[in-house]
Parts: structure tokens; C-alpha cells; sequence
């Protein structure tokens, strides 16, 4: 079975609403950040190799790299194949900062994307353009022009809107 698959199995057992479920995300969300605090203090460093190489490397178990790299992935230049891969695989983090950003922000992971670490890579201006823009995107914008009360009634009656179809409303 695939890595990432024993992740979501294993991971996705606990249940965030009782108190083990909550230490166990919490103590993921910790290392998470942790990570994240490493890669975006030196983003020029193109990290690759195994994952069970990055996963020494940032000091915690191929699993819980394999759920990192899930998370990560829509975040980085290149996606890693983390459907197939296994500890062996070759994966990289070459990250998209302003996708990370974006990302971030779409998951609500406010941990993440309030890290001060984030200051001398993006600017305030663009941090927040970023926040506004992903925010907009979920936000559903009705175009349609909104008839008036006394327009004639576009259900073709020949009544105005007020004694057709808006009585009422």
C-alpha cells in the first residue's frame, strides 16, 4: 500500500472532537510548523531526496512525511507523485511561495500563514493582496441585474414585479 494511503488511514482514524484525536492533530500541526519554519527560512535551499531522507532530515517518521507532503504538494513547482510513492521515492520541495501563501490561507491554517518567517519573503502588500484574493474566490458574486419593484415582471405577464412574481417578497 501506498505511503500516503497508510497516512490518510492511520491519520484520518483519529477523531479531532475527542481528546486523543485533538493531541494527535495537535502534535502533527506542531511539526508541520516546525517544518515550515525551516523551509521558509531559507526557501533558496531546494530540498529533495527520499522521503525517508526528509523526513530525518526535519526529524520526524516517513508517515508523518508522507501526510506533510500531501499537504504541501498543490504548493510546490513540481508535484510530487505522492499517490505511488513509498519511503524510497524521490520528492522535492521546491516550493511556489505565493501559492504556499495561497494555499495556506485556503485551508485556514492561520498558524501557517502567519509565521513571521513569511515577512522578508513576501510583502505585507502582497500577503494581504494574496489573503483577498483566495478569500474572493470562495466568495459567490451574484451578476445578475436585480429588477425593480415596478419593472414590468420578466415572467412576460405584462404585471409589474411587485403584483407578479415579487408579491411577497
Amino acid at each position: 500500500m501506498a505511503l500516503l494511503q497508510q497516512w490518510r488511514d492511520w491519520a484520518y482514524a483519529y477523531d479531532d472532537r475527542t481528546r486523543e484525536g485533538k493531541q494527535f492533530w495537535a502534535s502533527y500541526f506542531e511539526m508541520e510548523k516546525g517544518i515550515y519554519q525551516q523551509l521558509l527560512s531559507n526557501p533558496s535551499d531546494k530540498v529533495s531526496g527520499t522521503v525517508e531522507e526528509i523526513a530525518k532530515r526535519y526529524e520526524t517518521e516517513p508517515l508523518l512525511m508522507a501526510g506533510f507532503l500531501d499537504g504541501i504538494n498543490d504548493s510546490l513547482v513540481k508535484p510530487n507523485p505522492i499517490d505511488t510513492m513509498e519511503k524510497d521515492t524521490q520528492v522535492s520541495l521546491d516550493i511556489d511561495l505565493e501559492k504556499l501563501y495561497y494555499n495556506m490561507v485556503a485551508c485556514r491554517a492561520d498558524w501557517l500563514y502567519n509565521l513571521e518567517e513569511w515577512e522578508p519573503l513576501l510583502s505585507k502588500e502582497r500577503r494581504e493582496q494574496l489573503y483577498k484574493e483566495q478569500k474572493m474566490s470562495a466568495t459567490v458574486v451574484n451578476k445578475e441585474r436585480k429588477i425593480g419593484r415596478n419593472e414590468p415582471c420578466p415572467c412576460g405577464s405584462g404585471k409589474k414585479y411587485k403584483k407578479c412574481c415579487g408579491a411577497g417578497k
